[in-house]
């Protein structure tokens, strides 16, 4: 029996790399086709990530060479399978960017496959809208070729050539082919993890923003999905079944929502507000591209088509292949999309997702059993937190209730600490501004779950907010308006840190978040509250650590109730958001060890340090 040797073109891109992984766990020994050596490792790299064991062999590809693939034909005699998942995938492409990506480069894969002796399939990846061309009408004519570009775009009428000049070609060389037409591929069905962020994963992106005024199409309205891990264990099949040669299969799922319903599905998952106005397809394709936001190319997948799936379900039902719960898998898909920002997150190994706590859809940053819990203060979000958490290390960050990318709001404080201390009990809690509040109301409710707690810049031990914090409506619209260099330079006093706050900046315009802030903002100034929680801090029997800057000092009256066993730190230089100005000194702070700051004993040695005061030490933008 011959051993499977798969060749995948197109190996780095989304739908490639997770072939790999597939043909892996299916035993098949794999060489990825790849652009340059750095996309190469940057691949190896990402499938070490994913636990593949073994190491992809290579090879260097170049689609403007010819030959394309260099080296002599007897060093891929033995390849039995070829998977194309090649090909040029975006919108705004002028005519010959989009044939050279995605038709010369089948003509070239079909061309090198002819020339290998062992080859028992060549599996192409083509589309759900444009699967099914007639091979016989190749080549198509400059007429045609122009037409087809204006009417559907750049982007798919490359891809419905290149679907019928791969069927053309491989029959004219005698290659054995079968074609797979997936739709809109999501991440996996256990993860839902995915860098893909056109076409569907931008209407997501809308919903979660706030910015959708209306859900496109109607109950008929069809944008089918499918998870990419279900995708790729059908495509390791093909070559297994000699039934499969010159055959097309339309591998989607039948069951997925109407494009409305499916928003809305999504909406709720993300506790967001859902548009209830819908826009037929027939206006959104009328209006001018600076009103819909869509790519023009994007408006012909909004169809009520349905498409040939029996001939996939059937293969599928012959090899035990289930389809995972759509739904499901579409929530999760969502949820990493959200996580990850529609990628601009940073870049790092922190795990990013969202926990549920007493039902408050929770946003993460690190692992769920790290013993620091870090909670962010007012107006910034768990990205900010980032580096610091990575430098304490083994510590996660969470929005707390309505902040950041969290749902809910200040009255699920209390059920959500108590779900919180549930999970990670013993924790060691470490609270920043308005978080410090969350902590010491955590402390003093259960005292036993609490290992440890460490308060940065906690407001209520220092000077309070003016009259201007109690103006709600005014912060609100302030927030919502205000550019990442705006609010560094408010927290900071310069425009240094922008680039860390443009997550911050991008909550604040979304849903509620900014009326959280300025809410939480106002209570600032209760003098009661702060009584309360300078009063609970006092009685909390645990160690208890405070961390200030030295531009940002805590009140000497407010000093007066506090147990000598706490420890008072100072970082040097730092004001009411060190995390941003001074990360490396407050992680050493925060984790205990030295440092570029003064560990006290006594508060009072705490209440004079530092050359100047803020404008406003308890108002983080004042």
């Amino acid at each position: 029996m011959t051993t499977r040797h798969a060749l995948v073109f197109g190996a780095t891109g989304f739908i490639g790399r997770n072939l790999i992984l597939t043909l892996e766990q299916a035993g098949v020994r794999v060489t990825a086709a790849v652009r340059s050596r750095e996309s190469f490792t940057r691949l190896a790299a990402w499938l070490a990530d994913h636990g593949r064991r073994t190491a992809a062999a290579e090879l260097i590809v170049d689609f403007d060479a010819d030959p394309f693939v260099q080296g002599e034909d007897s060093a891929w005699a033995d390849v039995t399978e070829i998977y194309n998942c090649a090909g040029a995938y975006r919108f705004g492409m002028t005519k010959d960017e989009a044939r050279h990506g995605n038709v010369d480069s089948v003509r070239s894969v079909v061309a090198f496959a002819a020339r290998l002796p062992q080859l028992s399939r060549l599996v192409y990846v083509s589309g759900y809208r444009v699967g099914g061309q007639d091979p016989t009408a190749v080549p198509w004519s400059p007429e045609r070729v122009a037409r087809t570009h204006r009417l559907l775009g750049a982007y798919e009428a490359s891809k419905v050539e290149s679907d019928a000049v791969f069927q053309a070609a491989a029959d004219e060389f005698g290659v054995p082919w079968s074609i797979v037409n997936p739709p809109t591929v999501i991440g996996p069905s256990d993860t839902g993890e995915s860098d893909q962020q056109l076409g569907l994963a931008t209407s997501l992106k809308e919903i979660w923003q706030g910015t959708a005024a209306a859900l496109p199409g109607n109950s008929r309205t069809f944008v089918p999905v499918i998870p990419v891990d279900y995708l790729t264990r059908f495509m390791t099949l093909l070559p297994t079944d000699p039934a499969t040669a010159a055959a097309a299969y339309w591998v989607l799922d039948d069951a997925t929502p109407a494009l409305p319903t499916l928003l809305s599905q999504v909406g709720r998952h993300y506790r967001v507000p859902v548009p209830r106005t819908r826009i037929p397809v027939a206006l959104v394709q009328r209006l001018p591209q600076s009103l819909t936001k869509a790519d023009p190319e994007t408006l012909t997948f909004l169809s009520t088509d349905r498409y040939p799936t029996d001939s996939a379900h059937e293969l599928a039902r012959r090899h035990g292949l289930d389809m995972p719960d759509t739904t499901r898998t579409i929530l999760r898909w969502a949820d990493h999309l959200a996580a990850h920002r529609f990628g601009t997150a940073p870049t790092g190994s922190a795990a990013r997702t969202f926990d549920e706590y007493a039902g408050v859809r929770t946003f993460r940053i690190g692992e769920p059993d790290a013993p620091t819990v870090i909670l962010p203060g007012l107006p910034v979000d768990a990205d900010t937190w980032a580096p610091v958490a990575a430098a304490v290390g083994h510590a996660q960050v969470l929005d707390s209730p309505g902040l950041g990318m969290s749902a809910g709001g200040r009255g699920d404080w209390h059920a959500w600490l108590t779900a919180l201390l549930e999970r990670s009990p013993g924790a060691h809690l470490v609270g920043h501004s308005i978080g410090a509040a969350a902590v010491v109301e955590a402390a003093a409710e259960h005292p036993d779950k609490v290992g440890s707690i460490t308060l940065v810049a906690p407001f209520f031990l220092q000077p309070s907010a003016g009259l201007s914090a109690r103006a709600t409506p005014l912060t609100r619209w302030y927030l919502r308006r205000m550019s990442p260099e705006a609010l560094s330079g408010e927290l900071t006093g310069s425009t240094d840190h922008a680039a860390v706050l443009q997550s911050s900046v991008q909550d604040l315009r979304r849903a509620k978040v900014a009326a959280n802030v300025a809410t939480l903002f106002a209570a600032t100034t209760n003098a009661r509250w702060r009584s309360e929680l300078a009063a609970k801090l006092a009685q909390y029997p645990g160690p208890v650590h405070v961390i200030t800057g030295s531009a940002d000092p805590l009140d000497p009256a407010s000093l007066e109730s506090l147990s000598p066993r706490m420890e008072f730190s100072t970082i040097d230089g730092a004001a009411h958001h060190p995390q941003l100005t001074h990360p490396d000194e407050l992680a050493r702070a925060i984790a205990g060890t030295d440092g570029p700051f003064h560990a006290m004993s006594s508060p009072e040695r705490t209440a004079g340090a530092g050359p100047r005061k803020v404008r406003n030490p308890g108002c983080p933008m004042s």
